[in-house]
């Protein structure tokens, strides 16, 4: 397993010198939450939520982050929302590679051999990829150099035309999935470096559908995910994929971190997996 710097922080999108009550309203208003519905979750009243809202009342720092809580705005943009309302950052973000990450570091390698044979990998918030197994560099076999110069990106290497689409079966359906987790994402946080990588890997070409012979179905009937089809060294892999993320995160490092693990989804893949392990 490897440890890989990511790049320049993201910037955060909300907009230096706006008020603190034009930005919460576009927040409340992204989560579709009345003005009502937020008080309530706030412990306050609509009426003090509008005048916070236009202006007219200048909400403690408590209250900016009671708020954020209730409309799941992510730690980055508090911290934004915080310094939009005069108050300092609450959250600090650290670099990955700092000295005082090296707990959490050395945790996630622990979790990440752990899971070998099977892959698994460490993104941020740009799905550049930190940290990452054997079981990963065992699908990436084959992929040319220039695609694995750092930061890695985990969409770019997928979906590239030069990268892992070409031996994903189910390419058009495994794509659809990941933008649409991208384009969550994008609502979620409002990050325009993941627009772009969004609009670059949508760009890549892509066949008109799915193509597999007639004894081996995209989609098997028995499952109950959409499951990752790829070819390694003439026998095809499948793999359920799960992701977690950091509990109540105190740092905005930390809380944009995923750690990305796949399953076999099938007895064969788990076989040849341990066996190449082995």
């Amino acid at each position: 397993m490897s440890i890989v710097p990511s790049g320049p922080a993201a910037v955060p999108s909300t907009v230096a010198g706006a008020g603190v009550g034009p930005l919460l309203r576009g927040w409340r208003e992204q989560r579709r939450v009345s003005q009502l519905e937020l008080a309530l979750r706030a412990d306050s009243s609509a009426r003090h939520i509008s005048f916070i809202e236009t202006g007219r009342s200048r909400p403690s720092e408590e209250m900016v982050l009671r708020l954020s809580e209730h409309l799941d705005v992510p730690v980055r943009e508090r911290n934004a929302l915080l310094l939009a309302a005069g108050y300092a950052p609450r959250y600090a973000e650290t670099p990955f590679g700092d000295p005082s990450m090296e707990a959490l570091r050395e945790g996630m390698e622990r979790l990440l051999q752990g899971y070998e044979p099977y892959p698994a990998l460490v993104v941020d918030a740009r799905y550049d990829v930190l940290a990452a197994n054997r079981g990963i560099a065992m699908l990436l076999e084959g992929v040319p150099d220039r695609l694995l110069v750092p930061p890695l990106n985990a969409m770019r290497l997928t979906l590239h035309p030069e990268g892992l689409a070409p031996r994903i079966r189910n390419l058009r359906a495994w794509r659809d999935h990941l933008l649409a987790q991208m384009d969550r994402q994008i609502a979620l946080r409002r990050s325009e470096p993941l627009r772009a990588l969004y609009e670059e890997v949508a760009a890549f070409p892509v066949p008109d559908r799915d193509v597999a012979p007639d004894d081996e179905p995209l989609v098997p009937s028995a499952h109950f995910a959409l499951p990752l089809r790829i070819e390694h060294e003439g026998r095809v892999l499948s793999f359920f994929s799960s992701i977690s993320t950091f509990n109540t995160p105190m740092d905005v490092t930390v809380a944009e971190l995923a750690i990305e693990t796949f399953l076999p989804a099938d007895p064969a893949t788990g076989k040849y997996l341990h066996s190449l392990h082995a």
